[in-house]
């Protein structure tokens, strides 16, 4: 669990966009760490890409991964991680998502994400916050889009792989 102060839980998460000064209208969004980029983080934004809406992809901040990931994590810095995903063609638009860590609620995505009037939001099978992400959506007025995660692919293996080689 992250310490946090009585302050910041009523401190809101706000959106600092990478490139753009015109967030897409109606995108598909997803939010993640995207700490190092593998296939598994390609495969599942191209699915999302092909489903034909603009995707904008939601990069936490260095400070949330810290807290959520432990010593270590983030490998590269939020901006650079925002700067690797909107490279991608798949993608419209990326943003870092900023706040305290303990905010991460339904509600305070919802609340971020308004302004977007996102057509969905889309997470993995297996995400362990799949249930929130519904109810986000459904605040939002939003479709959920559950979407294959590709076993054995993700920063944490690519992570466990590479120590291994060292």
């Amino acid at each position: 669990m992250t310490d946090t102060n009585a302050d910041d839980v009523h401190r809101p998460l706000s959106a600092h966009w990478f490139r753009t000064t015109e967030p897409p209208r109606r995108p598909v969004v997803v939010t993640g760490a995207f700490d190092v980029l593998h296939v598994g983080h390609v495969r599942f934004l191209q699915s999302i890409a092909e489903r034909g809406l603009p995707l904008a992809v939601g990069i936490e901040s260095d400070e949330r991964v810290h807290a959520w990931k432990g010593p270590g994590r983030p490998i590269n810095p939020a901006q650079e991680r925002a700067e690797t995903v909107a490279a991608l063609s798949c993608v419209a638009a990326s943003f870092v998502v900023e706040g305290p860590p303990g905010v991460a609620d339904w509600a305070s995505y919802a609340e971020l994400l308004r302004p977007l009037a996102p057509a969905a939001l889309a997470y993995t099978a297996g995400d362990r916050y799949a249930q929130a992400k519904i109810r986000g959506a459904d605040a939002l007025n939003a479709q959920a889009w559950e979407l294959p995660f590709t076993p054995g692919r993700s920063t944490t293996a690519a992570l466990g792989r590479l120590a291994h080689t060292l």
